[in-house]
């Protein structure tokens, strides 16, 4: 199984500055995502980011760092340059990894590029985490919620609490809700990114600052692969630390 995770790390971030530098058990958060990578098996991992410093650590680390425009309004869109660079073919499955999920367990990555080479119909897969959250976490508009069809498509992907009548849901008991957490992972062929590149950025993704948008705008899917296994998502902000 042959595939390329390529992880795109920003330095100027609205919510954390400098995100991917800091230190988790002494060791900067994009060496713990960059290592995952290579944990999942990967043929390459590539760090994509716009800053000398994470480039500079990447690279101390043993690893591969790609500098790219800080112009760049999406992971993916960062993601192509890389691609042209290195001179990717079209059939080159490529994992959009995102530089804050440091616990991301290996595996996981290696089961949505299994699925996604398996089933020629899929062109984007996505993964999710079905859990049930407090109240603060299932409103909070960093962790992002997904709604999908029957046959695991997504259908819409927001900020928000999805679908808005999961308050009814709610456990008196508990005090908890049932949600699909979207977590910070792509696979994808080069065919694919190639055509998402082309597309202008969407007003829901603008309003709802998620790239994803983007894709279910233009009429295309995305499979969405469930997973039972917790584990701690994305470092969003200080306190997620």
């Amino acid at each position: 199984m042959k595939f390329i995770v390529i992880i795109p790390a920003r330095f100027s971030s609205t919510r954390f500055p400098g995100k991917p530098l800091v230190n988790i058990n002494n060791k900067p958060m994009i060496i713990h995502v960059m290592e995952r990578a290579i944990e999942s098996g990967a043929n390459q991992v590539i760090v994509a980011t716009d800053h000398i410093n994470i480039f500079n650590i990447v690279q101390e680390a043993g690893g591969n760092a790609c500098l790219t425009s800080s112009q760049h309004q999406s992971g993916t869109e960062r993601i192509w340059e890389v691609i042209k660079k290195y001179k990717f073919n079209n059939e080159e499955i490529i994992v959009n990894l995102q530089g804050d999920e440091p616990f991301i367990p290996p595996t996981l990555i290696s089961q949505i590029v299994t699925h996604l080479m398996n089933h020629s119909h899929i062109k984007m897969i996505t993964l999710a985490l079905s859990s049930r959250m407090n109240e603060n976490d299932a409103f909070h508009p960093n962790i992002v919620k997904v709604v999908i069809d029957k046959n695991n498509y997504a259908l819409y992907f927001s900020r928000s609490l999805i679908p808005w009548g999961n308050q009814i849901s709610l456990n008196n008991h508990e005090n908890t809700y049932e949600i699909l957490q979207h977590i910070g992972i792509y696979a994808y062929r080069v065919n694919f990114i190639k055509r998402y590149i082309h597309w202008k950025m969407s007003p829901l993704e603008q309003i709802e600052k998620l790239e994803q948008l983007r894709v279910l705008w233009y009429g295309e899917k995305i499979y969405v692969k469930t997973t039972p296994i917790l584990f701690k998502t994305g470092i969003n902000d200080p306190k997620d630390l």
